[in-house]
Order: structure tokens, then C-alpha cells, then sequence
């Protein structure tokens, strides 16, 4: 599908009501193509996670004008169905096929780099760069009664 106004009416023949009824969920689940208006948008609403994720945003139902309640997680179902094929793929199905760059990893802090306070290896890494021991940290630790 194409547009979220196809997917309301596909849900208003589906479940009656009107697309009115559908639109609110619709434009949620497609609201990441203003970021990316290509397939690849699909990766952060379309899985089942994001299904879940439209009940916490929409509640557990909806009523549509014909009065008939309607489960939210259908209304996803039927929308990430339309779009990826019949299939619902979960959410860890497009994170797996991220194509890794070097940027996305081995990040870094920013400052001056901290030991953890207490931590022994500290005082142990100094004493051997001062020449004060050549024993293991094990070794050292038990030596100093640690």
C-alpha cells in the first residue's frame, strides 16, 4: 500500500465504520516517512513490537462509527500485512539486517578518561610503571593483604 488513507480503507471494508474511524493508527504506523520516504522506514513501526507500541499509544481499542469495537493490534496487523507481504516480521528481523558501518560502533566519552574509584589495578598499574613490583595484580593483591 501506498498511502495511510488506502490502509483506513482497507480497515473500514475489513471492519466497518469509516476510514475516519482507522486514520489516527494508520498515519502512526507510516509517520516515519517523513524522515525516510523510502521501504526502509518501515523498520521502526512495521514488527510486532511496533504493533504492541500502538496499543500503548491508541489503548487496547477503538470504537468505530458503526459502534463496533476494534482491537488496536488487528488494525496493526492488518497495516504491517499490507506492507511487508502478508508476513509480520519482528522487530530484531529488520535489526538483524542492518548492514554495520564503523561508525555505529566502539563509541566513545567524552573527557578525561576516570578509573572506577577503589578500583585496585589503579594503584597496581602505578607502582609497576614506577618499577615497584613486577608481580601479577593476583600476586600483588595478595602480597598487600587484599
Amino acid at each position: 500500500m501506498a498511502h495511510p488513507l488506502h490502509h483506513a480503507e482497507s480497515s473500514a471494508r475489513k471492519y466497518g465504520g469509516s476510514p475516519s474511524d482507522y486514520q489516527a493508527v494508520h498515519d502512526w504506523f507510516d509517520a516515519s516517512k517523513e524522515h525516510l520516504a523510502i521501504f526502509t522506514h518501515r523498520a521502526l513501526r512495521h514488527h510486532t513490537q511496533g504493533i504492541f507500541e500502538a496499543e500503548r499509544v491508541f489503548g487496547l481499542s477503538l470504537t468505530n462509527e458503526a459502534g463496533r469495537e476494534i482491537p488496536i493490534r488487528w488494525i496493526g496487523e492488518q497495516h504491517v500485512r499490507e506492507d511487508c507481504q502478508g508476513r509480520i516480521p519482528s522487530l530484531a528481523d529488520w535489526l538483524g539486517r542492518i548492514q554495520p558501518e564503523p561508525w555505529m560502533a566502539n563509541g566513545h566519552i567524552d573527557g578525561p578518561a576516570h578509573e572506577p574509584v577503589g578500583d585496585p589495578r589503579t594503584k597496581w598499574l602505578a607502582e609497576v610503571a614506577e618499577g615497584k613490583t613486577i608481580l601479577g595484580l593476583k600476586d600483588w593483591m595478595e602480597a598487600r593483604g587484599s
